[in-house]
Formats: structure tokens, C-alpha cells, sequence
């Protein structure tokens, strides 16, 4: 296990740069997320970590050693990618063991440390199938388990519960960061999705245009975010943002209210509108709401409601939660 520092790290092709001064303490065993939208540079930082893109300027430590010229095998990373890219003709112990294969470890050792891999990734049962007799979430977690038995000081994950169905996903999701908790390993893990960010992450590093938007915990970001980019991004159902008089009478160019800060019912602040659209889900009721010269409100009420489209409501947002921010989208305190 080791931590991290990236100094002033950058990234440019030819004349374009895509990444830009980034600076990022990781703790060793601590479970990072970056996320961001496409083309923020999360991807290319994860591969600098792992050397699979050249570093352009600042310094990558791995613990006390500076990585930039280390070859990927010498960083001692292991990375979990995307796509599975498992061998389709070798079974699921072959797969899992083939890097110690090719390093001529003994056979005893070798063996040892598929079975404990499979026993923390729940695969004992599948060790003599291949890959095409497995689901997607089994061969992701056998692409996991190729990087256990290698014992690295970090794990790199990019986007690994991409290709799999919501229900897999979902099932996958908690079975990382269970491993997480047992391994005690320095995770670096990639995602676009701000929920898998919000549930699995110590810290969510938000980037942006390729830069760090902000760095802190999922209730941090949630909370207190830096800008209006990651109230917006930080959130499902997203922040809704209201411009106009409304936000100019409270000072600021653009009010932010999370959905489920908003009450229905008369009162001080009121605002009036007609629902356009309902999703039951149960537990929770989302309205779509058109109020005039203000657009569509999202708004998240626990339990079940009765609401229909077409039904005329009043909207309080509750102003101890309100955001503010200024026309360059930072936030405005008091």
C-alpha cells in the first residue's frame, strides 16, 4: 500500500492542454473517485497514475518515489479497466493467475493467492469456468481478482461497471468498496456517474475542463460545494437553478435548491406552477413543475403523493438551504 502525491501535475498534446496544475494528497488505504463529465480528464490523469500516458510537467509520487519515468510494471499499480479483456479460452483460475504465471512464481504460491483472491471476490465456485460461461458482473469481478493476486500498492479502476445492467451494477457498486474495507488498499477509482462517486468515495475529486473543481467528502461536496458546476453535477435529481428577479432580490446572479428542498403549500416565497410530469417511485414522488419565467422545477417528496399532471401547486424552497452563487458561478456566503 502506499500514498499519493501529484504535483503540479500536467498534460498536453502538442500545443493543447488537458490537464492543468493538478495537486491531490492521497492517503495510503484511502478510496478516491474522480469524476466529471467526459472530456474533464479523468481518464488521462488515471493513466498517467499508471503510466500508461506520459506526464508533461509537475511530479507523481508513489510514496517516497518520484514515478514519472517509472515504467508502469515498476509503479507496482494494478488497473481494472472498462472492458474485461479476459483470455476466453483459459478458465477463471488461469485468468486470475496469469501475471504470476509470467513471472515463474511457484506453483504453491501461485495457487495460494487465486484462492484467496476468489474467496474475497466470492469466485470459489467458478474457478474452472471460462468467461463466456459468466455473467458481466462475474467477469469484472474476475478482471478484480487478475489485480488482487499481484498485491499492488494501488488500484487503478476506470469505469469498471460501465458495460453492466443497473441490477449489476448496483450488486458490483457494494461489492468494491466491501473489498475496499477488507484490503485496506489505496483505490483510485474513475467514474462519470456522481452517484457510484457519492456512495463509494472517502473523497470525490470533481474535474472539470481539466481542472479540480473541488476535492472533499461525498456530504462536503453535496453540501458545500465550490461552485455552481458541482452543485449541478453532485446531486440526483440535479440542483435545480433559478435565475432572474427572484435571485437578483436575494442578491445573487443564480439561486440553487436541491429538490428536496422545496415544500409544497402557501407561504412567504411562494411559488406558484403546474406540474408537468410525475415519477413514482415509491419511497420517494419527483415532480416536474413549469413555474412561469423560472422554467421547470424538480422537486423530491418522500414517501407517496397524489399530485397529477395538470395540477396547479405552490412551492416554498426553504431558505436555509438555498445556494447562492455569483455570475462567475462561485459561491456567495450569508
Amino acid at each position: 500500500m502506499a500514498n499519493l502525491e501529484l504535483i503540479n501535475l500536467r498534460k498536453a498534446y502538442g500545443d493543447v492542454e488537458v490537464l492543468h496544475d493538478i495537486n491531490l494528497s492521497i492517503a495510503d488505504g484511502e478510496f478516491i473517485v474522480f469524476v466529471g463529465p467526459s472530456g474533464c480528464g479523468k481518464s488521462t490523469l488515471l493513466r498517467m497514475i499508471a503510466g500508461l500516458e506520459e506526464i508533461t510537467g509537475g511530479d507523481l509520487m508513489i510514496g517516497d518515489t518520484r514515478a514519472n519515468d517509472l515504467s508502469p510494471k515498476k509503479r507496482n499499480i494494478a488497473m481494472v479497466f472498462q472492458s474485461y479483456a479476459l483470455y476466453p479460452q483459459m478458465t477463471v483460475a488461469e485468468n486470475m493467475a496469469f501475471s504470476l504465471t509470467l513471472e515463474k512464481r511457484p506453483k504453491a504460491e501461485i495457487a495460494e493467492k487465486v484462492n484467496a483472491a476468489a474467496e474475497a471476490l466470492k469466485l470459489e465456485a467458478l474457478l474452472d469456468r471460462k468467461p463466456g460461461q459468466l455473467s458481466g458482473g462475474q467477469r469484472q469481478r474476475v478482471a478484480i481478482g487478475r489485480s488482487i493476486v499481484r498485491n499492488p500498492q494501488v488500484f487503478l479502476l476506470d469505469e469498471p461497471l460501465s458495460n453492466l445492467d443497473a441490477a449489476l451494477r448496483s450488486e458490483t457498486r457494494v461489492e468494491i468498496s466491501e473489498l475496499h474495507q477488507r484490503m485496506a488498499t489505496t483505490m483510485i477509482y474513475v467514474t462519470h456517474d456522481q452517484v457510484e462517486a457519492m456512495t463509494m468515495a472517502d473523497r470525490i475529486v470533481v474535474l472539470n475542463g481539466g481542472y479540480i473543481e473541488q476535492v472533499g467528502s461525498p456530504m462536503d461536496l453535496y453540501n458545500n460545494p465550490a461552485s455552481e458546476f458541482v452543485a449541478g453535477f453532485i446531486g440526483s435529481p440535479k440542483m435545480n437553478f433559478i435565475k432572474g428577479p427572484i435571485a437578483q432580490a436575494a442578491g445573487a446572479t443564480t439561486l440553487g435548491v436541491r429538490p428536496e428542498h422545496f415544500e409544497l403549500g402557501e407561504g412567504e416565497g411562494a411559488l406558484q406552477g403546474t406540474v408537468t410530469l410525475v415519477e413514482r417511485l415509491g419511497h420517494d414522488t419527483i415532480l416536474y413543475v413549469r413555474v412561469p419565467d423560472i422554467g421547470v422545477l424538480t422537486i423530491s417528496l418522500s414517501g407517496q403523493h397524489t399530485q397529477q399532471v395538470g395540477e396547479r401547486v405552490s412551492l416554498r424552497p426553504n431558505p436555509q438551504f438555498m445556494h447562492k452563487f455569483d455570475a462567475e458561478g462561485r459561491p456567495i456566503s450569508g
